[in-house]
């Protein structure tokens, strides 16, 4: 038990000499463990509301109990309080901050406006140079979609660089009316840079006065029987009138805003998240915050802003359902954070909080059912316990070619996919020995074992031979607590009729189609699924890779201009030295290191 008087009393102690100024503090253990990275615009107010134990949730109380000492940090404002905060955070992952698994990465239009004809994309990482960013888009079917409507409604190009710079005629997209031909010389840098800034100012909510203009200018070209240049503009109207009719009357009225509320049930909390760009609604995503038992919903969604925008950038606004403190998030983020009392901001924050609503509701029935079949797979199997980590095994080739094996792992909590591996066939010399490929990988996985990492079952794709295989690949390694079990094709390959093969035990068959035979179908399903796309992603590499993306020293646009020159790969490596010197870009010791590779 701890000691909640000792634990008020050191508390107390360092509110005594804890500065006024902005800045972050933690709350550290005897062992040393930090228990709680918080911030403040002033540090010696903050920690002083620990101190009225009356007024804590039993989760903080339980926190104060087990202060030893305190740390603080100053900063020059809120800003830097939120950076460093969310640093430490990261760092110490403190048992009492609600923490959030941001695993997702969300697609962005991305036009490249330092190019001399920029280029609308799809894109995801991190921000480089002066490009122009917009979105996030919740998926990539949102995301494909506003290009093909801006493609529509600007005539930007969406080619890649080497493309654009080889096009001798137009492309498709310039016959349909979908890009403006800069590659072809068809519309002039001016005009097509005008184009890109017109595309911008409507990405960033500027759509009246674009509109305005646009109807203008086809007004003027049917006075002057330009025709042709009045039905482009028409098209052009339409588009844009296109994406106005599909927004909600109620996002109208916001050009860049985020909409974000919690909810609770049990020990559970959602936040869900939706992004509204242009008017438009991109899409929304939903996240499940760790270690937020007895946390009040302000302190969720608090700690979840805090997190969340430390990775993402914050739109212009940001409209929470609940109460936050908007000052310091809009002193700290710099834009405007609102908790609507009434209005369309209001409504669109209490569909928000019914969709967080119903995501809990949808995790709690989807892990009952997931609880069910791990406890019917335990008594099944003869497992002393329930399972927490299910690692499925695959392998994947094409007559023995761009051989791959794929690992899934399924939890209580459903598929892991985070720690989903894939393993490039490497020591294997017969890549059609579906036995070797599988003792191949299985070693390569035990070598990298880790406590934390370590399964309980391990389901294979194949019959008692695949089995017996993997337990001699595996003799030397320690498999207690581990069950190793091969899934083999039932009579006529019928799925649900599947045997089960344990070492020293009889194969034997599932219920057909019962809810635990269905489970585990579907986790080989998923293994197949990933080994497949993976397999068919290194093939599809493998036939686009050039001899040239080998050469050390050779970069996209030395590639380009060897390319442009030559036409082909194998016309480069029949090149003379002196040929491979007159190409802009390449130096004498450049072009020496590409004739060697080719001809030594």
């Amino acid at each position: 038990m701890f000691d909640i008087q000792k634990g008020l009393a050191n508390l107390k102690a360092h509110i005594k000499v804890a500065p006024f100024n902005p800045g972050v503090y933690r709350m550290i253990d005897e062992h040393g463990e930090v228990l709680y990275v918080g911030k403040a615009k002033s540090i010696k107010k903050r920690i002083t509301a620990y101190s009225h134990l009356n007024k804590l949730p039993v989760r903080l109380q339980q926190m104060v109990a087990q202060i030893d000492r305190m740390e603080f940090i100053v900063v020059e404002n809120e800003s830097r309080a939120l950076l460093v905060e969310n640093e430490l955070i990261k760092k110490f992952r403190p048992r009492y901050n609600i923490l959030l698994k941001d695993d997702k990465t969300f697609p962005y239009l991305m036009i490249d406006t330092e190019a001399e004809f920029p280029r609308l994309s799809k894109y995801r990482g991190g921000r480089k140079g002066k490009n122009k960013y917009f979105g996030p888009f919740a998926s990539v079917a949102a995301v494909n979609e506003a290009v093909s409507t801006l493609q529509k409604g600007f005539l930007l190009r969406s080619c890649r660089d080497a493309v654009f710079a080889n096009r001798q005629r137009p492309c498709l997209m310039y016959q349909i009316k979908r890009c403006s031909a800069p590659c072809c010389g068809l519309v002039s840098k001016e005009e097509y840079r005008l184009s890109v800034d017109k595309a911008v100012a409507f990405l960033e909510g500027d759509d009246d006065s674009l509109h305005k203009e646009l109807y203008e200018q086809m007004e003027k070209a049917s006075a002057e029987l330009d025709f042709e240049r009045a039905l482009v503009l028409r098209d052009r109207i339409r588009a844009l009138s296109n994406i106005q009719a599909k927004g909600n009357v109620e996002y109208a009225a916001l050009k860049s805003a985020d909409v974000i509320a919690a909810a609770q049930e049990g020990d559970l909390a959602a936040v869900e998240i939706f992004f509204i760009r242009a008017g438009q609604n991109c899409g929304n995503a939903v996240y499940f915050p760790e270690q937020a038992q007895g946390a009040d919903l302000s302190e969720v969604i608090e700690a979840f802003i805090g997190e969340f925008y430390d990775n993402h950038t914050p739109p212009k606004e940001i409209i929470v359902h609940g109460q936050v403190d908007e000052e310091w998030w809009e002193s700290a983020l710099g834009v405007k954070v609102t908790s609507p009392k009434g209005g369309s901001r209001l409504k669109m924050a209490e569909f928000a909080y019914n969709n967080a609503v119903d995501a809990i509701r949808r995790k709690i029935a989807l892990e009952a059912s997931v609880k069910n079949n791990l406890e019917a797979l335990r008594l099944k199997f003869g497992l002393e316990y329930t399972p927490r980590r299910i690692e499925v095994y695959d392998n994947s080739h094409n007559q023995g070619s761009y051989a791959i094996g794929a690992m899934i792992v399924a939890t209580p909590e459903g598929f892991d996919k985070k720690s989903y591996r894939t393993f490039d066939i490497k020591y294997t010399q017969e890549t059609r020995d579906d036995f070797a490929m599988m003792k191949e990988v299985l070693k390569r996985r035990f070598e990298r074992m880790t406590a934390e990492n370590r399964p309980d079952i391990i389901l294979l794709d194949g019959g008692r031979g695949q089995l017996n295989s993997v337990h001699e690949a595996l003799a030397e390694y320690d498999l207690s607590g581990i069950l190793i079990v091969g899934i083999s094709k039932g009579e006529d390959r019928n799925a649900g009729r599947e045997f089960y093969h344990i070492k020293d035990r009889e194969s034997f068959d599932l219920e057909y189609r019962s809810p635990l035979a269905f489970y585990l179908q579907n986790l080989r399903d998923e293994a197949h699924r990933f080994a497949i796309g993976t397999h068919r992603k290194k093939r599809a590499k493998s036939m686009t890779k050039s001899a040239l993306d080998d050469i050390e020293g050779i970069g996209t646009k030395r590639k380009r201009e060897l390319l442009k020159y030559f036409g082909s790969a194998k016309d480069v490596a029949d090149a003379t030295l002196q040929d491979l010197q007159k190409i802009e870009g390449i130096s004498k010791k450049t072009a020496e290191k590409i004739y060697n590779y080719f001809h030594n």
